[in-house]
């Protein structure tokens, strides 16, 4: 005997939700497009207002679309960082429910930025080390300033990240990074450590400069493990 399968009758608002979707994933409607009105949604499927208002917010729930008060909702440009951004509230409320989540993020991030590293060594071109100079210049420039101080660092990294030309090393880099500076705490600049990560990040721009992979990548470890302790659930 077969096993049942059972029917499910699904909601209006998903059935419209699927539909737009597709227009989207197929192409009919473009990055920049206005949808259409919610007047010519309820004629085209048949459905009421309130089916087409649920499905609207949910693709913007999804990042897909950008709704504004008075306007048309426009369908926006998919990229590695925007996908990553959808996941930033869920990221934080795992990471505010569990020490373990904050010391694997750590975790991955070292593992994660070592790889940079060792590519960013081979890839770096004369114009990525002087963009990490300019970086490293002005984060020198915000001793005692937390929030420039920490904002500059960051930059760094991604900065290092983006050297590889792929656009979803530079998004994962700039997601964990601003989901750790939730927990970063205020030891930094208070107990002169920011001068360490000064001297720290010149010693990775040198090896980059150099080419070498496996110096880079050790002297992005040693900087990563040093300050991990930076960063504490509160």
């Amino acid at each position: 005997m077969s096993q049942t399968e059972l029917i499910v009758r699904r909601k209006l608002s998903d059935e419209v939700f699927a539909r737009l979707k597709a227009m989207i994933a197929t192409g009919e409607l473009q990055p920049g497009d206005e949808m259409p009105s919610e007047r010519e949604l309820m004629e085209r499927f048949g459905v009421g207002r309130p089916a087409i208002r649920e499905a609207m917010q949910a693709l913007a729930g999804m990042g897909l679309v950008a709704i504004s008060h008075g306007e048309r909702a426009k369908v926006l440009e998919l990229t590695a960082q925007s996908i990553f951004r959808q996941m930033d509230m869920t990221a934080k409320i795992m990471l505010a429910k569990s020490s373990d989540s904050l010391e694997y993020l750590k975790s991955a991030r070292i593992f994660f930025e070592r790889g940079m590293a060792r590519e960013a060594a081979q890839k770096r071109s004369l114009a990525d080390i002087a963009a990490l100079r300019e970086i490293l210049e002005r984060q020198r420039g915000s001793l005692g300033d937390a929030e420039a101080f920490i904002s500059a660092d960051m930059e760094f990294h991604t900065r290092i990240a983006r050297i590889s030309g792929n656009p979803i090393y530079a998004a994962v880099s700039d997601a964990m990074l601003a989901w750790l500076k939730e927990y970063h705490t205020d030891m930094l600049i208070w107990t002169g450590k920011e001068k360490f990560t000064l001297v720290e990040h010149e010693e990775i721009i040198s090896c980059l400069e150099a080419g070498n992979p496996e110096e880079a990548e050790q002297a992005v470890s040693k900087h990563l493990e040093r300050s991990r302790a930076l960063y504490s659930a509160r």
